[in-house]
């Protein structure tokens, strides 16, 4: 229609659409037997659009242009990527290491872009092995024979206080020490070499459980308006530990680190190429903190 419109005869548009005639003809009566009214009328040689044809061929046009715009944007947009790789940390949120290491990956892998998803912030390594997502980025102490893994740093767990608790401050807090104080927590399934099974447990000492709260980053903020307390990763609430929003203390005289791990699936050579970046990039920085 649009080219009707730009030509006004039916065998110039015909010849612009490259069909014939009689074909251009064709489209018209099977469009106007759909919708049940004429389209055109011929005044000297020339296809004459009646009200409706009219209204469709600015429609058309617009769409077409819009469409146009897409196509562009989206050849801009790919470039010479070939391969996107969903990525999301496993239970934290914490990003902002992310834009550097992105145009890390910009420079050595120039075919791969980075897409985080909103849908592996829970139990990711799983949502790598059904394809949710691509890698994750997970503690290591929760293996998946289904996977591969690559090393990526080691982080502590650290008890996070708000400023002005009686335990606030303290190089290091013992089970003892925790015993009744107000604790908010992600989960209350006990994980192996967590605080749970390395220092309330063998110490029969256990917080005072007031919040389950599935957001570390609500945690933080619930511990710094003076909620309670928890034990989180160093590295992701190293940001809010700068600001001086909460204090950290070891857990326990000797402290609980855990290996983090990038996991994809075996088959999966993309991600794989950017799991060992991302190790590289967590040598260079210590870990995924600034």
């Amino acid at each position: 229609m649009r080219a009707i419109a730009d030509h006004g005869r039916l065998s110039d548009a015909a010849a612009s659409l490259h069909v014939t005639p009689s074909a251009l003809s064709h489209r018209i009566r099977e469009a106007e037997r759909r919708l049940g009214i004429p389209l055109y009328v011929r005044a000297h040689r020339r296809l004459e659009p009646t009200a409706a044809a009219a209204y469709l061929t600015q429609t058309a046009g617009t769409m077409l242009d819009q469409l146009g715009r897409a196509e562009a944007d989206a050849r801009r947009m790919t470039g010479a990527v070939k391969r996107v790789v969903r990525i999301a940390t496993d239970v934290y949120r914490s990003y902002s290491w992310f834009p550097e290491f992105l145009e890390t990956v910009r420079a050595d892998l120039p075919e791969v872009t980075l897409q985080v998803s909103s849908s592996g912030s829970e139990d990711a390594t799983s949502k790598v092995a059904t394809g949710v997502l691509d890698l994750a980025i997970a503690p290591g102490d929760r293996p998946d024979a289904r996977l591969d893994d690559t090393y990526l740093f080691d982080d502590e767990l650290v008890f996070i206080a708000p400023p002005g608790h009686p335990l606030a401050g303290r190089e290091h807090v013992s089970g003892p020490d925790i015993e009744g104080v107000d604790f908010i927590t992600y989960t209350r399934t006990p994980e192996p070499d967590r605080e749970f099974a390395r220092l309330f447990r063998p110490t029969n000492h256990f917080p005072a459980w007031v919040e389950t709260v599935e957001l570390p980053e609500a945690i933080v903020d619930m511990v710094a308006a003076g909620v309670g307390t928890s034990v989180l990763s160093r590295w992701a609430v190293a940001d809010a530990i700068a600001q001086n929003r909460v204090h950290a203390s070891r857990v326990g005289t000797d402290g609980i680190t855990i290996p983090w791990h990038a996991f994809v699936r075996p088959d999966d050579t993309p991600s794989a190429e950017v799991a060992q970046v991302l190790a590289g990039f967590c040598a260079t920085r210590g870990g995924l903190s600034d």
